[in-house]
């Protein structure tokens, strides 16, 4: 019988798996000498300073109609990636931002694209978070060549701004090798999440563009291509122009599919991945009738399990959405839970903020937030200690709104293995699997879609993180895990590719 072959993703996916016979081999003592620096610096260019803008009413800064509209500019950017907290460690400091980054080394850097308008100049920006300023860095008009490398997105005709996040490889992988790409994508899904919510409560509707010429993205912000890369384009519709109140449209395009390619060692298979799942310009891809509507079912439905509901009220966010701003600066990962339950009206209320974005359009949140492909993504919660609920292995339903029981135990003790000996683990209320079937994936979408897959579950999650600190709770995700050994214990389905992990329970 042939060999059955892997496309690029699989391999990739198979390669930086962790086991635990040959973990030990794969870690590497960290060489500090060679730490990276979380920020970017500009030599030159005009510098935008966004502080005085955050102040709590715009008469403090003169109320002109330019004073509010900077005042939303600057919130939406600190809201979404601004330092929320400054934190002393090895004789260093180390600056905490409004969105997670595993390690806390914030591979992603984000970058503005004006169109020219009346007060921000055509040309390139770079968010600086250290000092909240803009840095103009080329004032030349750059719109015609984002539309070139965006194949022409419908979206960017009538938008007039546009976010990049691209990423700076060697931030995450100094420390987690060739996995780092994993938890790049996740923390620019952990940032989009925060650009969705910033963007509602700044009057603007963030669009998602994951389809891209990638080399001519990074030719256009000068990007080092052997250092840094593309992840995603964001135009920003201004919902106070109505000629901007736009329709949905495509968030993904496919890539090719390798099944030949070379021997790659340690080291060189994040790079080799990254450029094997680029669009080229000179191709012009087939266009996809997909959009952030992508009709979602539930795929697994056990005979004669248990069935619980998870229909319930929304969480209130106050009056213009206060407390989902104070959530947002003060969100911190967990260190530690106490191990006590949690009940089963915050599960039902962390999984309705995460999965029911529908029910929040009375608090003038985006019902149907741009995703890639949520279809593609399942979700397991290991259940240890919630209130009215049996231990055990549940799958959700997103469309139904139930938990479906496919094991019986408790797994406290698997799960601190199955999380590297964290604690977190072992103590957490409940722990939640986002997954999905990689095979099925890349049929659809070619490799190119391991981005999509893990952006995707890092926008869950970070709603997931804000639901949980907007209850008190503690919160706190995992991308390093026993992959296969994962869906063993857990009974979930084989086919299902672990993704990423977040624990959830009362911190301590």
């Amino acid at each position: 019988m042939a060999e059955v072959q892997y496309s690029l993703a699989q391999h990739y996916h198979e390669r930086t798996k962790y086991d635990p016979q040959t973990i030990a081999t794969k870690s590497q003592g960290l060489d500090w000498s060679r730490q990276p620096v979380p920020f970017k610096e500009y030599k030159i260019g005009t510098s935008f300073d966004l502080k005085p803008y955050l102040k709590e009413e715009p008469e403090a800064f003169g109320g002109s109609s330019a004073a509010k509209w900077w005042r939303r500019l600057s919130r939406l950017l600190f809201w979404s990636y601004g330092l929320t907290a400054k934190m002393p460690t090895m004789g260093d400091t180390m600056y905490l931002r409004a969105a997670p980054s595993a390690g806390g080394l914030y591979p992603a850097e984000v970058y503005l694209i004006s169109r020219g308008t009346p007060l921000l100049p055509p040309g390139l920006y770079n968010y600086q978070p250290k000092t909240h300023s803009l840095i103009h860095f080329w004032e030349n008009e750059v719109w015609k060549a984002l539309q070139d490398a965006c194949f022409w997105h419908p979206v960017l005709d009538s938008t007039q701004m546009a976010i990049v996040t691209t990423a700076i490889f060697y931030r995450s992988s100094w420390r987690y090798q060739d996995r780092a790409y994993r938890r790049i994508y996740l923390d620019t899904g952990h940032l989009l999440g925060n650009i969705e919510l910033a963007g509602a409560m700044n009057d603007y509707r963030p669009h998602l563009i994951g389809g891209f010429a990638d080399e001519a993205v990074d030719r256009l912000l000068y990007l080092d291509s052997e250092q840094e890369g593309t992840i995603a384009v964001i135009p920003l519709a201004d919902l106070l122009d109505v000629k901007q109140n736009l329709p949905l449209a495509s968030t993904v395009l496919p890539s090719g599919t390798q099944t030949n390619y070379p021997f790659l060692r340690d080291g060189e298979l994040l790079g080799y991945f990254h450029r094997a799942t680029q669009i080229e310009l000179s191709k012009s891809p087939k266009t996809l009738d997909i959009v952030a509507e992508t009709s979602l079912e539930d795929k697994y439905n056990f005979p004669f399990c248990l069935k619980v509901s998870t229909a319930t009220e929304p969480i209130d966010w106050g009056e213009s959405l206060e407390a989902l701003e104070d959530t947002i600066l003060r969100r911190r990962s967990t260190r530690a839970y106490s191990g006590a339950n949690l009940s089963l009206d915050e599960l039902k209320a962390l999984l309705d903020f995460t999965y029911q974005p529908l029910h929040y359009i009375d608090q003038d949140l985006d019902g149907s937030p741009d995703y890639f492909d949520l279809s593609l993504i399942e979700t397991f919660i290991a259940v240890s200690g919630v209130d009215e609920l049996e231990d055990g292995c549940y799958y959700y339903a997103p469309v139904a709104q139930e938990l479906r029981q496919i094991r019986f135990k408790n797994f406290r003790r698997e799960l601190h293995y199955l999380c590297l000996g964290q604690d977190l683990g072992r103590d957490a209320g409940a722990v939640l699997f986002h997954t999905a079937d990689l095979k099925t994936s890349v049929a659809k979408y070619g490799d190119r879609v391991y981005r999509y897959l893990h952006m995707d579950a890092g926008h869950l999650g970070q709603r997931l993180n804000l639901a949980a600190i907007g209850l008190n709770l503690g919160v706190s995700g995992i991308g390093g895990f026993f992959d296969d050994q994962v869906n063993e214990v857990l009974g979930i389905p084989a086919d299902e590719a672990v993704l990423y992990i977040t624990t959830l329970g009362r911190p301590r």
